[in-house]
């Protein structure tokens, strides 16, 4: 897929980069050259370019792609000024970053697709591994519910998944499990590869580095941890 973002801060840098990784052409822009010349080398095309001029956007290929991302967090004026220029240009699809609840609720007017709170994650990230004392992948759908892949914990090591009752004692639903072996890569040297079971079968055993990836409520969750 094709994406453009717009702010090559810390947020960006990162976004835009590990994108690229993953395959996607990534156009990046930002009025700072040393941060564009930072991440030139690694992304499709970088611009040094005031996205906040109306005429200097025109420049970026905005109906070309499959979405525009405004990374600016810092700058209040310029994050809602961009996005504002976008809708008025009929863009598509639009991301753009919110760095507190006034910049979110300004952002909301806009109708865009999703607005991201990458400081809000991060702290709801660090709560998750105090609270629960370890580390978790949580995907939040609403208010209350998550998707959560965490460590299995030892107590359940070597027990077979219709032995765990997660749905009768914390109304948990077991949705896959994630496992590691080791394989061989094109140079024959070892090296761990991930991959999902999910179709589990109630004799399916769990081992030591299983990761369980489950559905519920943030309350569920808790319960389960205080449990274990």
């Amino acid at each position: 897929m094709k994406y453009i973002i717009i702010g090559l801060g810390n947020f960006g840098y990162v976004l835009a980069e590990e994108l690229a990784s993953m395959g996607h052409e990534i156009i990046g822009v930002d009025m700072n050259e040393q941060k564009v010349d930072s991440i030139k080398d690694k992304i499709a095309t970088a611009f040094v370019l005031d996205a906040t001029d109306d005429y200097a956007l025109t420049a970026l290929p905005l109906y070309n792609i499959d979405a525009v991302i405004v990374a600016i967090g810092e700058n209040f004026g310029a994050s809602i000024r961009v996005v504002a220029l976008l809708k008025q240009k009929k863009v598509k699809h639009i991301f753009a970053r919110a760095i507190d609840d006034i910049h979110k609720s300004v952002l909301e007017a806009f109708d865009i697709d999703k607005i991201l709170s990458p400081e809000e994650d991060a702290a709801r990230r660090l709560v998750e591994l105090w609270e629960f004392n370890t580390s978790t992948e949580a995907f939040r759908l609403g208010d209350s519910h998550y998707v959560m892949k965490f460590l299995v914990p030892k107590h359940f090591e070597g027990y077979f998944v219709s032995e765990l009752k997660l749905s009768e004692s914390f109304n948990l639903n077991l949705i896959a499990i994630q496992r590691e072996r080791a394989i061989k890569n094109k140079l024959g040297i070892n090296v761990t590869e991930h991959y999902i079971i999910d179709n589990l079968g109630e004799e399916e055993k769990l081992f030591a580095g299983d990761e369980l990836v489950c559905f519920g409520t943030y309350k569920e969750f808790k319960n389960f941890w205080k449990a274990y």
